[in-house]
């Protein structure tokens, strides 16, 4: 199967400028970075792609068993990478897709210049001293109701995740999103971003990397983002002034902003 065609990838930008390959998060697509894209595509080429099972990728490409793990979507970017022949990449992952640009580049670090983190989180379930910001039974019950009443789940939570209650309007294009997404494909995304561990990955990473949080976060806490720059060697922290999960969408420009400066920036 075509690897363009399964993960509906699309290029724009510049063809001299530095490659940024920009992945999304659970529930989402590459529609979420419609507000930065245009920012960095001044400067750069722009790579956007759906994971299988997200967006508009191919249904029929999809498999739970690969799924069912960071392992699959990490495949997905590699072959992504390896069609386009794309090297020197600056890969940008949302959320989970954070984790899945660690695994990523430790695989083929030939193919990665540098690394951004968007509200990254290796756990989201609290351990001993380590707090990912759900307890064990906060994550089940989550999954529970996801799993029996997913639009349900997701008109309820898709608030919580976006943050900035004061901008109902934000919330609701998540929630439409997550509600695009097929259901069951959904659940397995979400069992597989949710009950992952990938604290040990981070001291993987050999690449330059920027990991950038929100202010305020009620998925990933600012003790979540500090852990993650603590273990990865070298990374720089920037704290957004801004609310919410998805700061691409919230506080696009300042997002825009600090990703670009990263990716032009001269080793």
């Amino acid at each position: 199967m075509d690897v363009r065609t399964r993960n509906n990838v699309s290029v724009t930008g510049r063809d001299d400028g530095p490659v940024v390959m920009l992945a999304h998060g659970f529930g989402c697509d590459q529609n979420l970075w419609r507000l930065v894209a245009p920012v960095l595509a001044a400067e750069c080429r722009v790579v956007l792609f759906d994971y299988v099972g997200s967006g508009a990728s191919d249904p029929a490409a999809w498999r739970a068993e690969r799924y069912s793990t960071l392992d699959g979507y990490t495949r997905d970017v590699l072959e992504i990478c390896e069609e386009l022949d794309l090297r020197d990449v600056v890969f940008v992952g949302h959320s989970v897709s954070a984790m899945v640009g660690v695994l990523a580049a430790a695989r083929e670090p030939e193919r990665f210049a540098k690394l951004v983190l968007l509200t990254p989180s290796p756990r989201y379930i609290d351990e001993g001293d380590y707090r990912g910001g759900f307890s064990r039974e906060d994550i089940e019950e989550l999954l529970e109701s996801l799993e029996s009443n997913y639009l349900g789940w997701s008109a309820t939570m898709a608030p919580v995740i976006m943050g900035n209650a004061d901008r109902p309007e934000l919330g609701e294009e998540l929630t439409n999103s997550f509600c695009r997404t097929d259901p069951e494909m959904a659940r397995v995304f979400a069992r597989t971003t949710f009950l992952s561990d990938n604290r040990a990955d981070l001291e993987r990473v050999a690449v330059p990397t920027l990991v950038i949080e929100s202010a305020s976060d009620a998925i990933a806490p600012r003790e979540v983002g500090a852990f993650v720059h603590d273990r990865v060697a070298g990374s720089r922290l920037v704290t957004l002034d801004a609310s919410g999960h998805c700061p691409q969408l919230s506080a696009p420009d300042q997002t825009a902003e600090a990703i670009l400066a990263y990716a032009t920036e001269k080793s």
